[in-house]
């Protein structure tokens, strides 16, 4: 066989792509699991950071600390997503890191409230909104970084590693906090407990950083930079393409319509989300009495299920386009929202059916977040508008959704939950029906 140096500098390329992919998602992992740590131990920490005199209001306290912590990532995916199209993705994505792990070192060393009273809660407050600043970066560089890596015609399957990182870190956290609950009594959980999730992820960041210092910068990203390209290239390159959607999807004055495009599009997507993984747990526990690690554990397994099938969805996208699959989702979300949240009882085989088929829902356009922002906006505005549109769904309609869901159960108004995550996911199909199908497009062309 002939030797070609072509070949092995595509090879090369190519090690170095799935390197810099597996450092992105390891770092990407263990940043959802230090944030959804928190979603999973809120009953405990409601109960030791906030006044334990109103158990319900400490629990609505707890979830909308949870909430501002979002409010905040729409700033950082805003600043984080400037320094990202200016310094580049791996830079962004490094300093996110150390951000966040610090952060948990912080909340883990937390006094209680019993010890310094209201000062415990503030403080409480003042790291989560550092955490979410870091998050609204993390998630913008780590959307354009992983599609613009991705190879042409798979960069839904590539793009799902995104989503994949956003489930494994969920599942990591309710794995620690089901095997902390089985071992130990309630009392060591609330006096100690609770912190060691926060300590374990600071610890294991430090892989991912080391991990991280290896990766490639995105050759999209480089390109443009090199050639130093204006608005006005991107124009011209989009035209070059000749695909009349994506020549109108990229013009200056249509960027806005496409950053409110995708916020409509997340938003169905992202209340879905934190519905079923950050407060359907809560809910089993709280309101129906389901044992603390029984709960845990059914959603792992859920969610486990759900995150083994998103590179498939992102493979179909691949093939049949995105638009169908994000129709799937609306459509089956919208249908079974209510029956799925009714199924669920103390008994967890029901938390277990419900969650499964819903996560495997969501699922469906979880997995092609990624690729769809990417091929939308063009490379040298995409990860500030990126940073922008998503955090802002996900602030808006993903933050509030475990805090609205309490407020409606203590006021014995569950079916305003469930209504408020079948409306967002009409909005949803409105949305995709009016963006163009992008499939396999050249993120060079749209740059």
């Amino acid at each position: 066989m002939a030797y070609s140096p072509a070949g092995t500098v595509a090879r090369r390329q190519q090690k170095a792509q799935r390197k810099s992919l597996g450092a992105s998602t390891a770092g990407q992992l263990l940043e959802w699991y230090e944030w959804s740590a928190y979603a999973v131990f809120a009953p405990f920490i409601a109960q030791v950071m906030f006044n334990p005199d109103n158990p319900v209001s400490a629990l609505l306290s707890t979830l909308a600390v949870f909430a501002v912590g979002f409010l905040m990532r729409p700033l950082g995916g805003v600043v984080f997503g400037h320094i990202a199209d200016r310094k580049g993705r791996k830079f962004v994505l490094i300093t996110t890191m150390m951000t966040m792990a610090i952060a948990s070192v912080a909340i883990g060393l937390l006094p209680t409230y019993e010890t310094v009273g209201i000062w415990a809660s503030l403080l409480l407050l003042l790291l989560r909104i550092v955490q979410g600043f870091a998050h609204g970066g993390e998630s913008a560089a780590a959307n354009s970084y992983v599609a613009e890596i991705a190879p042409r015609h798979r960069r839904g399957q590539w793009g799902s590693v995104v989503f994949i990182a956003i489930f494994g870190g969920s599942v990591m956290a309710y794995t620690v906090g089901g095997t902390i609950t089985f071992n130990a009594d309630e009392s060591f959980v609330l006096e100690w407990g609770w912190r060691i999730p926060f300590w374990l992820g600071a610890l294991l960041a430090v892989v991912a950083l080391w991990m991280r210092m290896g990766m490639a910068e995105s050759a999209t990203f480089e390109e443009v930079l090199e050639e130093d390209i204006t608005p006005e290239d991107v124009l011209e390159d989009a035209v070059q393409a000749a695909d009349p959607e994506v020549v109108e999807a990229v013009r200056p004055k249509t960027q806005w319509k496409a950053i409110l495009l995708i916020i409509a599009m997340v938003s169905g997507v992202t209340s879905a989300h934190y519905t079923w993984t950050s407060y359907v747990s809560t809910y089993a526990i709280v309101e129906q009495g389901m044992a603390a690690n029984s709960a845990y554990w059914v959603t792992v397994a859920a969610q486990f299920v759900a995150l083994c099938a998103l590179p498939l969805w992102g493979r179909l996208s691949d093939r049949i386009g995105r638009k169908p699959v994000l129709y799937t989702f609306g459509f089956g979300m919208a249908l079974l929202q209510f029956p799925l949240m009714g199924l669920i009882s103390a008994q967890p085989w029901t938390l277990l059916v419900a969650s499964m088929v819903a996560l495997l829902i969501v699922g469906a356009a979880g997995a092609l977040l990624s690729c769809v922002m990417s091929e939308v906006f063009p490379t040298a505005q995409r990860t500030r508008n990126i940073g922008l549109a998503y955090s802002i769904s996900v602030a808006v309609f993903g933050g509030f959704a475990p805090y609205l869901n309490q407020l409606f159960n203590s006021l014995e108004m569950q079916w305003m939950s469930n209504l408020y995550v079948v409306l967002l996911c009409v909005v949803t199909l409105i949305a995709v029906r009016l963006l163009p199908e992008t499939k396999a497009i050249d993120l060079n062309a749209v740059r």
